[in-house]
């Protein structure tokens, strides 16, 4: 009984720990929280402004943000009161104004002024989670209380609370759809994102179950189910992202089956082709050998022919000669012998030899032999159509649509984009000015396989990458070694990335017009 128990125990455990739910990435996490902003109500006794309460919220556009209606309620009520936006990181803070409410599910959408741009976060999409770990990002006001924070510091930039918490279900309350969770919030969490482990928006944190102090706290969010529509009812298309959540480690673990796989596709279809080779080579041989023999025989049985009738003509010539018949005669019958002598030594010293069987054999071996697909074999370049692998990739945020691509040999694109070349890879590094996000594209010319890995990064890790980037300007295509040159320039800004990036997107390209 006691090994049955303890057989049961130990199956429970396995099948716990294989179906626990995958664990919030840090730096996707940390890649939303660029766009979670701390959303202030002002007052003003005209010399000095201070802050009459504060929640949270995030950016579904580059200056359109997402918060909680009752968040925003006072500044509605009171003409002298303003909203005010300030970002976890920088030192922005600006004011925004109060483009839609609507208090039936809790949602505010609000614009900031100025030149802010902030980095908009994804939402999730397709049917909603109902188990999982969760994080809400905000900034509860207990937390800052606990710091010691004095009013004035909620108009510094400050880093996010995240807290952790597993989903508990997707239900209907207060006449909207919420979703029910276990991620700590408090007052001031109001309006900050529910994000899924890939950082993408399940929801905006919203209240709390009253538990008197002794029962198990849960929190509700309004679910993207309310959030999606608001959006678009005030003309703002968010990103949304259906995909599954998947972290590196399964991508790679997926990658490592597939190459196993092909290994012993390749190794079965290599099998495969040796033995039918092999067939192939016994049937030639069979074929050849008595193609061969019956040639051999052939050419022996005409040099004997040809022998006797040139045996046959001297014969007649030597006995015309003797009885003295007509010299024309006898000349022709001479010519006839010399020519029947001479073909019947050409046939027979012409006939196949042993080694025709080789030759033979490698005739039919080539002939048999397939050609290639040389469009698809050529590594050399061209006009290229890109399609995403989705199951290949991890796909956070980037919208997930094929792309053309042009290469050349020796890594120059389009005439004017040099390809770096390091380690055996090609490779090319953008750093823009317009966002906060560098990518790395590799192509490889061999498997046609063009891959771009994003990283979401941190303002003060952004201007380090773009400091990087300024140091070297990329050589053009015709320059002398500009590949490996670009190669070595592109080590610097590399250095400055993390070591994995938030979103890898994997293509498999074809010449263009051919699938």
């Amino acid at each position: 009984m006691y090994r049955y128990l303890s057989f049961l125990a130990l199956l429970l455990a396995a099948f716990t720990l294989s179906a626990s739910p995958a664990l919030a990435d840090p730096s996707d996490i940390a890649a939303a929280e660029r766009g979670v902003v701390r959303v202030v109500v002002i007052g003003s006794d005209g010399e000095e402004i201070y802050p009459i309460s504060h929640g949270t919220g995030f950016a579904v556009s580059p200056t359109m943000i997402v918060t909680n209606a009752h968040v925003v309620r006072e500044a509605m009520q009171d003409d002298t009161l303003r909203v005010g936006v300030v970002t976890s990181q920088g030192d922005d803070a600006v004011y925004a104004r109060i483009v839609s409410v609507s208090s039936r599910n809790d949602l505010a959408l609000v614009e900031t002024t100025g030149d802010l741009r902030l980095p908009p976060l994804t939402l999730a999409g397709g049917t909603p989670q109902d188990s999982g770990e969760v994080t809400a990002v905000g900034y509860p006001m207990n937390v800052d209380r606990a710091q010691g924070l004095d009013i004035g510091d909620i108009f510094r930039s400050q880093p996010a609370v995240k807290a952790k918490g597993f989903l508990s279900g997707a239900r209907p309350s207060r006449q909207f759809d919420t979703i029910l969770h276990t991620a700590s919030i408090a007052r001031g969490n109001s309006g900050g994102p529910l994000l899924d482990a890939c950082g993408r928006v399940l929801g905006v944190n919203s209240f709390g179950a009253d538990s008197g102090g002794s029962d198990a706290e849960f929190f509700f969010a309004v679910s993207n189910r309310e959030l999606i529509p608001f959006l678009r009812e005030n003309g703002i298309d968010p990103q949304v992202n259906a995909l599954p959540c998947r972290s590196f480690a399964e991508i790679d673990a997926d990658e490592r089956d597939r190459i196993e796989r092909e290994r012993e596709e390749a190794a079965a279809s290599l099998a495969a082709r040796s033995d039918a080779m092999r067939e192939r080579r016994d049937r030639a041989r069979l074929e050849a050998v008595q193609s061969v023999q019956e040639s051999r025989e052939n050419a022996m049985a005409l040099a004997f022919v040809l022998t006797l009738v040139g045996w046959s003509a001297a014969s007649y010539a030597i006995y015309g000669k003797r009885r003295k018949r007509e010299e024309k005669q006898v000349m022709i019958a001479g010519g006839i012998a010399a020519a029947a002598f001479l073909a019947a030594l050409f046939v027979w010293l012409n006939r196949p030899g042993i080694d025709e069987i080789d030759a033979r054999i490698a005739e039919a071996m080539e002939e048999a032999d397939e050609p290639g697909d040389t469009a698809l074999n050529d590594t050399s370049g061209g006009e290229l159509t890109c399609s995403i692998e989705t199951d290949r990739s991890r796909i956070v945020s980037s919208s997930a649509s094929d792309i053309d691509f042009a290469w050349a040999e020796g890594g120059c694109v389009n005439g004017r984009t040099q390809y770096g070349s390091a380690g055996g890879e090609w490779t090319r590094v953008f750093v823009p000015q317009s966002e906060d996000v560098v990518s790395v594209n590799r192509y490889d010319p061999d498997t046609r396989t063009f891959v771009t890995d994003r990283y979401l990064l941190s303002r003060s890790a952004m201007s380090e990458a773009r400091t990087a980037r300024r140091q070297y300007d990329p050589p053009q295509c015709d320059a002398e070694n500009a590949a490996i040159r670009l190669g070595e320039m592109q080590g610097a800004v590399l250095d400055t990335l993390p070591e994995r990036p938030n979103e890898r997107l994997v293509y498999s390209c074809s010449a263009k017009g051919r699938r």
